[in-house]
């Protein structure tokens, strides 16, 4: 069948059924409107959350010392593990699936700038530790170097928070002096404020970060707070943690599956559960929009049955000339789909325009900066259009198959 012809029939039916194909229309629109909004909201604090997870901790895992559970060689159960600096090296220079490691040495510490006191978690870093917590200084600023390290240097970076407590808003503190403990430290850095889900010892927007060198020499503590790593890759993760245990178990002599001796902070494994959970909340947004195309679908059979009847001697007499039966399937579908795919047009049209405006307005303030913004990703798009194209064919495909089935001498007697 032409093309135009098709169009032709389509367009005739709408005019004799306007009411009822508004309605319709209008209701494949907002069920589109309600599957992509709801699933492109979903994507948006899927990702909200991810970026709020790696500022706790950039696919890195903390390792602390623990407490045996299990008799190893004949030693008892209940011994205490310590994790010590020779253990920094030893994992860095055994291990090869390790990309970036810090050890770690953490207490609070008083601030005091003039008549200004405060008080606060500071910590004894090495410089991959700006990676492997996502504590990236701001513009003109810097975070720890080698050379802080090396010269056991009294360099202090601040969170933004913590900054502005001590040296006012809008007060520029690089280069300023400020006492830790009574202890004279420059100002070297300070990190923006940040999204950050999963922390110990308070955000890292209030946390001060000094050389590790300069933290023991000052403090001079036996045992390390814990030791940070990432793998070079995902994949190996698993197996640099089987190799670290591996290592520690045969120095300190436990057993290697024994997870209490070295208690870990997996941050890879979170960001898999929460990636999980995400993606199971936004399949269980699609289906409840879909199921507003799904009452729109049955708008669609319902009128796509009335044609039907009214085209009874029509399709009659399109039998009785030759037609085939996949003729009259097909015009129907195509009318169906087309009907479909109109109010589906729309409903993406919205969709853009409402996505776009909420990408218009301020997102670092209030509930938008928790819940983030929309995110119109093309699979969405495409399962929209999935959707639609299947509803479309089965609204269609019913009352096509009955007309398709009527019987010619039966069908130009109707009245």
């Amino acid at each position: 069948m032409h093309l135009s012809l098709l169009l032709r029939e389509f367009f005739q039916d709408i005019r004799t059924q306007k009411l009822r194909a508004f309605l319709t229309i209008m209701a494949v629109t907002w069920g589109t409107l309600a599957v992509i909004l709801l699933m492109a909201f979903g994507e948006g604090l899927g990702h909200r959350v991810s970026v709020g997870m790696r500022g706790g901790g950039n696919r890195c895992i903390r390792i602390y010392g623990g407490q045996t559970r299990k008799i190893f060689e004949g030693l008892p159960v209940g011994r205490t593990i310590h994790l010590h600096m020779d253990d920094y090296y030893l994992i860095k220079q055994s291990i090869q699936w390790v990309d970036r490691i810090s050890p770690q040495l953490g207490r609070r510490v008083n601030l005091r700038l003039g008549d200004k006191i405060s008080s606060t978690y500071m910590e004894g870093v090495y410089p991959d530790f700006e990676y492997l917590r996502a504590i990236h200084p701001g513009p003109g600023s810097r975070f720890i170097n080698d050379k802080d390290i090396i010269e056991r240097r009294r360099a202090v970076f601040f969170g933004e928070t913590m900054a502005e407590e001590m040296f006012g808003k809008g007060t520029n503190p690089l280069g300023k002096t400020i006492e830790l403990d009574g202890i004279p430290f420059t100002v070297i850095g300070i990190m923006p404020k940040k999204m950050q889900m999963g922390m110990s010892n308070g955000p890292d927007d209030r946390r001060a970060i000094i050389p590790f060198s300069t933290f023991q020499s000052i403090y001079s503590h036996r045992w390390l707070g814990h030791i940070i790593v990432s793998p070079v890759s995902l994949p190996f993760a698993e197996q640099m943690m089987e190799d670290i245990r591996e290592l520690m178990g045969n120095k300190y002599r436990f057993d290697p599956t024994d997870e209490d001796a070295l208690n870990t902070w997996d941050h890879i494994e979170n960001e898999k559960t929460m990636e999980k959970m995400f993606l199971g909340i936004n399949i269980f947004l699609g289906v409840l929009g879909a199921m507003s195309l799904i009452v729109a679908g049955v708008g669609i059979a319902n009128i796509m049955y009335v044609v039907a009847r009214e085209r009874t001697q029509e399709i009659g007499i399109k039998r009785a000339i030759g037609a085939k039966k996949i003729h009259i399937i097909f015009q129907f579908i195509f009318e169906s789909l087309l009907m479909s795919g109109i109010g589906g047009v729309i409903g993406i049209l919205i969709s853009v325009s409402v996505v776009r405006l909420m990408w218009s307005m301020p997102a670092d303030e209030g509930v938008m900066s928790f819940l983030g913004r929309p995110e119109l990703s093309g699979l969405i798009v495409f399962i929209s259009i999935s959707i639609l194209t299947l509803i479309g064919i089965l609204a269609g495909f019913l009352p096509a198959r009955k007309a398709a089935n009527v019987d010619p001498i039966e069908a130009l007697r109707y009245e």
